[in-house]
């Protein structure tokens, strides 16, 4: 199934169906940004940017929340 056949069977939806599926995109995005993090992480790749951050606690260059 194309992009383009998926878009048009949404837009035969119902208005209620329609927000339903917009939730559970939301979720699966959510879902998948996640995955991408963990993955990120596992693999060291945000090792860097956790350094420039205990570096600017270190420093005092960050407030409380």
């Amino acid at each position: 199934m194309s992009v383009q056949e998926i878009e048009q069977a949404i837009e035969a939806l119902p208005e209620k169906d329609v927000h339903t599926l917009a939730d559970w995109l939301i979720e699966r995005r959510n879902q998948l940004w996640d995955q991408q993090i963990k993955e990120d992480a596992d693999s060291g790749r945000l090792d860097a940017l956790l350094d420039e951050l205990k570096e600017d606690i270190r420093q005092g260059r960050t407030s409380p929340l």
